[in-house]
């Protein structure tokens, strides 16, 4: 490039109409913005949210404290105490989730083998204190309860694409 053009081009400010030109192209498009609280983009039934403890549809809890979940959590969030109940199986005492060690990876709902721990859909959800970050049986087993439905839903989708 000659020093004329290079000049010129110095002086005119040549990159800066380049990069004018390109945000005047997407100036005048129409925009995709969601508006957040009043509309809701589409999501996965594999979307990995807040966990819930699941149920046999007689009401006993799922979870037999193999502890699979424990050992293959990256994080260590989770934490399991069992002891063996009078009919000789064994059942969790304490089973906890800390929410700010954990990292929504999946690994404990794909290592479960009763399909006791799922990661549910529900995204929206808050605490103000530390002690409400952890996730205790009861917790997890009432928001198991109250989502049961869509749980068992996405399991049947994602069963027809296995």
């Amino acid at each position: 490039m000659s020093k004329v053009q290079y000049y010129l081009k110095s002086f005119l400010l040549w990159e800066l109409l380049l990069g004018l030109k390109l945000t005047g192209k997407y100036f005048f498009k129409t925009k995709i913005t969601v508006q957040y609280p009043e509309e809701k983009t589409p999501q996965s039934n594999r979307f990995r949210g807040l966990h819930a403890l699941r149920r046999y549809p007689n009401g006993e809890e799922r979870c037999i404290a193999c502890k699979l979940c424990e050992a293959v959590c990256p994080a260590l969030a989770i934490t399991i105490d069992a002891e063996p109940r009078e009919d000789g199986s064994r059942r969790t005492t304490r089973y906890d989730i800390d929410l700010f060690k954990c990292i929504y990876c999946g690994f404990c709902e794909e290592a479960c083998p009763v399909d006791a721990i799922v990661e549910t859909r529900v995204f929206e959800y808050t605490f103000e204190t530390r002690d409400e970050s952890v996730m205790t049986k009861e917790k997890l087993l009432a928001h198991g309860d109250m989502h049961e439905k869509q749980i068992a839903a996405d399991r049947a989708q994602d069963a027809k694409f296995r």
